[in-house]
């Protein structure tokens, strides 16, 4: 059975339909390539309590990665972060240092991951590549912990 996932933008422009979802639509092509089932895709408003609100719902119930995208940088409204870790149960260091050693601007990035039940919550930038280039560096090891996380067998030497 594929691993599921869920995309989620932040972005007033999106909603408002003044902007294209480039960087939802190529965050869920590069998921279903590498084998998820991209169940849900939504739109949210810059904003603390949207981002918050938005993740409990994505989350609740559900097992897999949820990736968000926009929002993470220095600009005002940029407030993905702080609203991702109003609903973490759980810190991912390793996974958001990961992404921000991708590229040079990376060092620009407030992006939160972590756990919240049985989900991985991934923040990546809003541009396109910067998307596509934070979630390919964490690519790999996903499976592993998502598994890890569902409590099911992995492939740990004894």
């Amino acid at each position: 059975m594929a691993a599921r996932a869920k995309v989620l933008t932040v972005s007033d422009g999106v909603v408002a339909g003044t902007r294209e979802d480039r960087s939802g639509a190529a965050l869920e092509a590069r998921l279903t390539e590498a084998g998820y089932d991209v169940v849900e895709r939504r739109a949210v408003v810059d904003g603390v309590e949207s981002v918050a609100a938005a993740l409990t719902a994505m989350t609740g119930a559900f097992t897999g990665l949820v990736v968000t995208t926009g929002g993470t940088g220095f600009a005002p409204r940029d407030l993905t972060p702080e609203g991702t870790r109003k609903v973490l149960d759980r810190d991912a260091p390793g996974l958001a240092e990961a992404m921000r050693l991708v590229n040079p601007l990376g060092r620009l990035s407030r992006a939160a991951a972590g756990t919240r039940g049985t989900c991985i919550v991934l923040n990546t930038p809003g541009s396109t590549s910067g998307a596509l280039e934070c979630l390919g560096a964490v690519l790999d090891v996903l499976p592993h912990a998502l598994a890890l996380l569902a409590d099911q067998p992995t492939a740990h030497e004894t």
